[in-house]
């Protein structure tokens, strides 16, 4: 994989609802395997944002380019991360891992292969033939997050997926996915409100501005993971994004 490869390519995106203006001229890009964070005031179009890359809304201008095409669900492999659980809880740990290869009517010897590797790398295996109401809220939310890297996705969405747990299993559950992003290095833009969040994950943070919202800085985040928040470093990034957030 190279490195340096840009995966997704954001040009002049404008989304507008009526006369309502929420983003004008967002231009960035995000490299193959790489971690980028956006964060933004409140209500400033973050998840219309998100709901753009993915595909789910169609951009009023501009576009979305991922491997130099225009981003398709049929040409592209998108995944997803919410906020609210989003295990079925009908199926097993297995079942769900193995669901979005399934749908895209994958290889059966692959899918099985794929879904026990990720198994192992979540360390789930004792818990493959549970179900999700089994298991604690982080066993259930590392399913979610096994499933989207199980589809090895051209690029993996995630929407604030821990912004309803208490700060231990937040900060339990960010380790995680950061250790299986190493490891599978997929591309990962992630949303969240929390600065703290953004500068603990993300190689690169994008700053939105309020609305119409567009990019008013990418800071970049060379710290080594795990990241102690007490660092002198990680407390002056902190610092100036929520200065960036809070002075317009």
């Amino acid at each position: 994989m190279n490195d340096n490869k840009v995966k997704v390519e954001v040009i002049n995106l404008c989304k507008s609802f009526g006369d309502l203006r929420v983003l004008e001229d967002c231009n960035f890009s995000v490299r193959e395997g790489e971690f980028v964070c956006v964060v933004g005031p409140t209500g400033c179009g973050k998840t219309t944002f998100l709901n753009l890359l993915s595909n789910l809304i169609e951009p009023t201008s501009g576009q979305v380019l991922i491997d130099g095409e225009k981003a398709s669900p049929k040409k592209h492999n998108l995944a997803f991360i919410f906020q609210e659980p989003s295990a079925f809880p009908w199926l097993t740990v297995q079942k769900n891992i193995e669901y979005g290869l399934k749908a895209k009517h994958t290889d059966k010897q692959y899918i099985k292969a794929q879904a026990d590797r990720v198994i192992d790398i979540m360390g789930l295996a004792k818990y493959r033939d549970s179900y999700p109401g089994e298991l604690s809220t982080s066993a259930e939310q590392k399913i979610v997050i096994g499933r989207a890297f199980a589809m090895e996705p051209d690029l993996l969405l995630m929407d604030e997926p821990y912004g309803q747990m208490d700060i231990k299993m937040r900060f339990y559950l960010e380790d995680e996915v950061i250790r299986i992003w190493k490891e599978l290095k997929r591309t990962v833009i992630f949303i969240t409100h929390n600065i703290e969040e953004a500068v603990y994950l993300a190689e690169r943070v994008l700053v939105l501005t309020n609305k119409p919202a567009k990019i008013k800085e990418e800071i970049v985040v060379d710290l080594p993971h795990p990241r102690d928040v007490n660092h002198p470093e990680f407390i002056r990034i902190r610092n100036h994004i929520t200065d960036q957030i809070k002075w317009w």
